[in-house]
């Protein structure tokens, strides 16, 4: 089968085009049959069930596509070369949440002509990116030579809600290329308290029961 071209479809079109695209494969495995005319596969035919679990799958397929084709296209430099593993030059992005704040921590094994490094955020499920901090206005944030270094950034700025961080590498020339990046959870101080409630709820439990449990069987089975 020739190429599909799926950048022209509409999503919908790329969901019925692969669906119909497995279900071909399928049916056609169905059909094969031994020297002795028996079905390889009889269990292979294809129920309404089946082609509904296979558009779904499909369905699917195509959403996390689209999810990355635009990704690529937001992001430049060894965050679009590799989005996922995010650690070409670097060691990925970490973070610590410290109550309402959020500790980023990164590393660069080396580094070539970089001036510093720029924090961006925006708020999760949007493309509103924001500048944190800057090289040029945060010592830290200065290249620390071709060796690389160990980088972290406090942002005090942050409200509740869910963030992606992402960091970019500017060199000499003015050029950024983005690092790496993280999605970040800031709870309110209402969820950070039942939290905690819960927490020590779940061991007052274990507490009791422990102590049940020594009450009932004061030598532990011995």
């Amino acid at each position: 089968m020739a190429k599909m071209d799926f950048d022209n479809m509409t999503e919908e079109e790329e969901v019925e085009a692969l669906t119909q695209e497995e279900m071909r494969k399928t049916k056609r495995a169905s059909n094969l049959r031994n020297a002795n005319g028996v079905d390889y596969a009889p269990w292979m035919n294809i129920s309404e069930e089946d082609e509904n679990k296979i558009r779904q799958l499909m369905k699917e397929r195509t959403a996390a596509r689209r999810a990355r084709q635009l990704q690529e296209q937001e992001v430049k430099g060894n965050l679009y070369l590799d989005s996922q593993a995010q650690e070409l030059s670097g060691t990925g992005l970490n973070y610590k949440v410290l109550g309402d704040e959020v500790e980023l921590e990164w590393a660069t094994k080396s580094e070539s002509n970089t001036a510093g490094f720029i924090v961006r955020r925006r708020p999760a499920k949007t493309n509103d990116w924001s500048i944190v901090a800057s090289y040029q206005d945060w010592g830290p944030l200065t290249s620390q030579g071709a060796d690389g270094g160990v980088y972290r950034y406090l942002d005090e700025t942050v409200s509740p809600g869910g963030w992606v961080y992402r960091i970019s590498e500017v060199d000499v020339n003015g050029e950024d290329s983005d690092l790496c990046q993280c999605l970040v959870e800031i709870q309110t101080a209402e969820e950070q308290r039942a939290g905690l409630i819960a927490g020590v709820g779940i061991a007052v439990f274990g507490l009791a029961a422990v102590v049940g449990g020594v009450l009932l069987d004061p030598m532990n089975g011995y």
